[in-house]
């Protein structure tokens, strides 16, 4: 038997004993937009790209893998917390195979949202596409393992859920069309609706351990900041309280769909407060710097912004909680991923 089909062998029964021995999520299963995409459009023809240095300057190898960081992003080390890989490998990058993905993969896109128009702003993967992609790795996952195997991969599987800012921010507050149909209340609840869509057609296709992520206080993202120049580029208020809000009525949607839907066991991981209490106390957390990102100015660059040849760029990324003017850095993410692990996943674990 070659090497190659020998260390096949040895992942495949791997595998089958964690499902055997009831291991509490022999996979981690992500959906959402660029705080959970691990490359995916690398491989679409968008803009809404960061596979280009500096991004990915401290992840291993120094390698730009299109996580819009300098290093790992929340959901891969919440994939270490619980046993399994230390980064999802992203769907669409043809370096990875099933055999990676049995084990975690995300479907993410950077700029999509909840909203369909949201992702055609920027022309990258709505959620009912990235659904699509996940019934595509299903049928895959059946023939790696065997339907049996797999469905109960499916049904053990932890699946997080994390999108909702780009809604607001890069649809209804930035162009005329959902704004001129609804107020923001009722954008609000066209989004919840969507939500509840969305994980009850997962829960049809067999995933029964959900975390349905929240917004963080996207008015303190340096983006938001810089642009509240009258206000002294403090934190926007006005953003802060529409998060804290949204992500009020998705706790109230996970509490509804618990009831509503026999055996899912769904959870609201809330970044919110963490964030808040980093970017009001960052020296308890051992930062420097809160109103602007490491990378460029860090006023209002990321993505193609965001370049290599910018001489302003920080040399010490650990000292900022932002690492361009929309994402954190790999510090800020481990310790959000870290408080998530601890407070909602831990039932998980």
């Amino acid at each position: 038997m070659a090497m190659k089909e020998i260390l096949w062998l040895i992942s495949l029964l791997f595998l089958v004993l964690v499902v055997k021995i009831g291991a509490k999520a022999p996979a981690i299963i992500v959906f959402g937009d660029s705080s959970v995409d691990a490359g995916n459009n690398n491989y679409i023809p968008t803009i809404a790209r960061s596979n280009f240095e500096p991004y990915g300057r401290d992840f291993n190898g120094g390698f730009p893998t299109g996580r819009f960081s300098n290093g790992r992003i929340a959901t891969d080390f919440i994939s270490e917390a619980f046993g399994l890989k230390r980064a999802i490998p992203a769907y669409l990058d043809p370096g990875y195979s099933i055999k990676d993905f049995a084990t975690g993969v995300t479907f993410a896109s950077a700029a999509t949202g909840y909203d369909n128009t949201t992702a055609d702003v920027l022309r990258v993967i709505p959620l009912w596409k990235q659904l699509d992609y996940y019934r595509d790795y299903q049928n895959k996952l059946k023939s790696y393992l065997g339907k049996g195997k797999a469905e109960d991969v499916i049904s053990d599987s932890l699946y997080i859920i994390s999108v909702g800012t780009n809604d607001f921010l890069e649809n209804y507050y930035t162009l005329p069309g959902r704004s001129s149909q609804f107020t923001i209340k009722e954008y609000q609840n066209f989004l919840i609706t969507i939500a509840g869509n969305f994980t009850k057609k997962l829960y049809d296709m067999g995933a029964r351990k959900i975390s349905l992520g929240g917004l963080p206080p996207m008015g303190c993202m340096p983006l938001e900041r810089t642009s509240n120049f009258m206000g002294g580029s403090e934190c926007l208020e006005s953003y802060n309280n529409l998060a804290s809000e949204f992500n009020g009525k998705l706790n109230n949607l996970v509490i509804q769909q618990n009831k509503d839907f026999k055996g899912m066991d769904m959870v609201f991981s809330n970044p919110y407060d963490t964030m808040l209490d980093i970017i009001r106390k960052p020296a308890a957390y051992g930062f420097e710097v809160t109103s602007v990102a490491c990378c460029a100015t860090g006023m209002f660059e990321m993505g193609y912004a965001c370049s290599r040849a910018n001489p302003f760029t920080c040399s010490d990324a650990d000292k900022y909680v932002f690492w361009d003017s929309f994402h954190p850095t790999e510090k800020t993410n481990k310790i959000v991923a870290d408080h998530v692990v601890k407070t909602s996943l831990a039932k998980f674990l």
